[in-house]
């Protein structure tokens, strides 16, 4: 098993789940919206946000772009829309500098070969693989020649085309593979969670982590007990906002309570040794007879 260092904090089968929040799209262009998320994942000790970053004339289906839909900004077309939440380098300078003012590391996941350039130029210490990325054979292998820590989503995708991805990265030992649902929100009963578990078994040179997109926190908390140690959810100032990601995402209560709870998680699983322990013994003072076994 594969060990990665990101900014001084270890991701290992013995370390604490390593928590991505997810930003994303969700800021709506507003890069207040994307300040006040950034000081929710700070407060709350995640360890990282992540961004989305495309080119929409390079990303939008030709067949999308001239739909129109209504947005916040009056009834316009998809790639209007699309560009409309679009960070250009002036936002990025500025997320660049408030995260290193707040002590916390941030990415982006790149959805075209321009962005993945783009994003190069910051000191980003990790790439994510979008789930709708991970056939992008171009965009892998430029992934890999940086060297830095890569996760990889496997949303939507068979275990041919996973072990296909994979293989791009067979040389390098900073790899984490991370089960997904690409649904949003997911649907519980396509959680899959146990797919963890069969990862861990089909590489176990990489670590496996899980992406979720469902509501609430209990998957990612089941996930991280069958030894997901990357844990990625999108967060949003306020679940009823304008977007597609919104509803699959967290607020400032829930995220709290899932980084709380996932940290403990490796407490509450101890080791598989049977211990009894000294409140334990107080307490069998109490309520055993003096003869026993």
């Amino acid at each position: 098993m594969n060990k990665i260092v990101i900014d001084g904090i270890e991701i290992s089968e013995e370390s604490d789940p390593f928590f991505i929040a997810e930003i994303g799209i969700n800021h709506n262009g507003s890069l207040d919206n994307a300040k006040e998320m950034i000081d929710m994942a700070a407060d709350f000790d995640a360890d990282a946000v992540k961004f989305q970053k495309r080119e929409p004339d390079i990303c939008v289906p030709e067949h999308k772009k001239d739909q129109v839909r209504e947005t916040p900004w009056g009834d316009i077309t998809y790639l209007e829309y699309k560009k409309k939440i679009e960070f250009g380098k002036k936002e990025y300078d500025e997320i660049d500098e408030y995260c290193k003012d707040k002590d916390i590391v941030w990415s982006a996941s790149a959805w075209d070969l321009p962005s993945f350039e783009f994003i190069e130029q910051y000191d980003i210490p990790f790439h994510k693989v979008a789930s709708a990325k991970l056939t992008d054979k171009k965009l892998l292998q430029k992934i890999k020649n940086t060297g830095k820590p890569v996760f990889l989503s496997t949303g939507g995708s068979t275990m041919q085309q996973i072990k296909k991805a994979v293989k791009i990265f067979e040389e390098s030992n900073k790899l984490v593979i991370m089960q997904c649902n690409a649904n949003y929100p997911s649907e519980i009963n396509e959680l899959d969670l146990n797919v963890i578990k069969t990862l861990k078994k089909e590489f176990p040179e990489h670590i496996i982590g899980y992406s979720g997109h469902e509501k609430g926190i209990s998957p990612s908390l089941v996930a991280a007990a069958l030894g997901a140690k990357v844990i990625e959810r999108h967060i949003t100032i306020d679940r009823a906002m304008w977007g597609s990601d919104q509803s699959a995402s967290l607020d400032r209560p829930g995220l709290r309570r899932l980084i709380r709870d996932v940290k403990n998680i490796p407490k509450m699983l101890g080791n598989e040794e049977k211990t009894v322990y000294e409140n334990e013994e107080k307490v069998m003072k109490k309520l055993r007879n003096k003869k026993t076994l």
